[in-house]
């Protein structure tokens, strides 16, 4: 008997949606139906494969009208954002264009005595585990080059995000995909692990927490099958004494409070020189002070509620731990903070790296800005951290800032922006953060294994 996966809205903490899990031996039959599929997938031409897929993210756009105020009940998202079907198609459409070139055979050498190539084939069954916060765009990322590249999936999704593996699957089948190669599910955790151990899938990508990755990757331990895996961040914003100060303000405290500060890579700390430090918190403040907390239903509201009392419990007791410790809130309790998911964004200055608000992943609106000297100081501070998935340099001086990025402990070095996930590059961490990597053709080098064909045409 399988158990009843709850998806509680942060709106007022009601029980948005409900599913039941599968028990292990249904899981299996459709996994192994999975498996069986893939081979057929596979032999299908690369432009088939890819045309489908396409046509199963076109037709998600087709629902994004039901979709938004759906995430907003489901994670709190404000309606006013619109959705993630802009970044959805930008990176399954990036995939698609550069599938038949990354996927291409490499070719070694061609003579009259021997033909030489390696083969990009698909690993089989992929198992994608995402993520809530971006729940359409973490997915894609994975769901969209697997496929094109001949692998079979199976989705699992968070369960604050229940009915996106859903809304996906349904597009997909309807555009033509068959419903036994992109097959959506609903595990709990055991069931997930005793999957993984059983060698059910021949690559899994994980998106989450730290303890999340540490379980795929125990689960797998002795069954030689690949883990992909993205996780924690804690990333931070340099701004130089001859950065934009307005340009830095705007786009770095949008990355800190964005999506109520729930992003893979929201800026977490800030660093500012000296010079500046005054009049970019001036300005910070401002900002922040200018937004309007409530319900995500409403056309007014910029920030929502976090998804879940939980993840709000933990970002006000980093705060709470901060000020205890001598730091310095400046945003006032916002009205509609009710002590639950709806929690006021918040900016901490007289911070240091003993506080867990800037050593832990918070996860939410908040984050603490610290006065630097030099390069040297920031880029101390920067890499003391477990994670690394972005960095953000602030600078007109291309040269500095690639010189202070081959310094940082990171995935991803931003110059004058942040918190953007370009398909084109490599979307990548180090340390606690995770390892592998999605997108770009490296994206499909992962999805596939290389197989040599070393030919001899004559033996005389």
């Amino acid at each position: 008997m399988g158990k009843t996966l709850n998806c509680i809205s942060p709106i007022d903490g009601s029980v948005y949606a409900s599913r039941e899990t599968l028990d292990l031996d249904a899981a299996r039959a459709e996994v192994a139906a999975v498996r069986t599929a893939q081979k057929a997938w596979a032999a299908r031409p690369l432009q088939e494969r890819i045309d489908l897929v396409m046509a199963g993210v076109a037709a998600i756009g087709e629902m994004n009208d039901d979709i938004v105020p759906e995430l907003a009940h489901m994670m709190g998202r404000p309606v006013r954002f619109g959705g993630e079907f802009g970044g959805f198609n930008e990176r399954a459409s990036h995939m698609a264009k550069i599938a038949a070139e990354s996927l291409a055979d490499i070719e070694v050498g061609d003579d009259a005595t021997f033909k030489r190539y390696i083969k990009r084939i698909p690993h089989g069954v992929v198992f994608v585990v995402a993520p809530w916060n971006y729940p359409y765009m973490t997915a894609i990322n994975t769901v969209a080059p697997a496929l094109i590249a001949g692998n079979t999936v199976v989705l699992k999704h968070a369960t604050q995000t229940l009915l996106v593996g859903e809304r996906m699957a349904q597009a997909f089948h309807a555009a033509g995909v068959p419903e036994d190669v992109f097959k959506n599910v609903f595990l709990d955790h055991d069931t997930t692990s005793a999957l993984i151990a059983e060698k059910a899938f021949d690559f899994v990508n994980f998106t989450g927490s730290v303890g999340g990755g540490q379980a795929m990757e125990r689960a797998a331990a002795g069954t030689f099958t690949g883990v992909g895996t993205e996780l924690g961040g804690k990333d931070p914003g340099y701004v130089m004494e001859d950065a934009d100060v307005d340009a830095a303000v705007d786009t770095l405290i949008d990355g800190a409070m964005f999506n109520s500060g729930q992003c893979c890579c929201g800026i977490e700390r800030i660093y500012v020189h000296e010079s500046l430090y005054d009049s970019f918190l001036e300005k910070a403040l401002a900002v922040v002070n200018g937004y309007k907390l409530g319900n995500p239903l409403e056309a007014e509201t910029t920030i929502g509620p976090m998804a879940n009392v939980r993840f709000a419990k933990e970002v006000r007791d980093q705060i709470a731990e901060a000020v205890e410790q001598g730091a310095m809130a400046h945003i006032a309790t916002m009205e509609a903070d009710d002590g639950g998911a709806y929690l006021t964004p918040q900016i901490l200055t007289n911070v240091t790296h003993e506080m867990r608000v800037m050593r832990d992943e918070s996860f939410g609106p908040v984050v603490g800005i610290m006065k630097v000297s030099s390069d040297e100081e920031a880029i101390k501070l920067m890499n003391d951290s477990e994670f690394g998935l972005t960095a953000s340099i602030w600078t007109k001086d291309l040269e500095r800032a690639q010189a202070v990025g081959d310094q940082i402990e990171t995935g991803t070095v931003f110059m004058n922006r942040a918190d953007y996930l370009d398909p084109a590059l490599c979307w990548t961490g180090c340390k606690n953060t995770g390892r592998g990597g999605g997108l770009s053709v490296i994206g499909y080098h992962n999805l596939t294994r290389p197989k040599s064909y070393h030919l001899k045409k004559v033996t005389g």
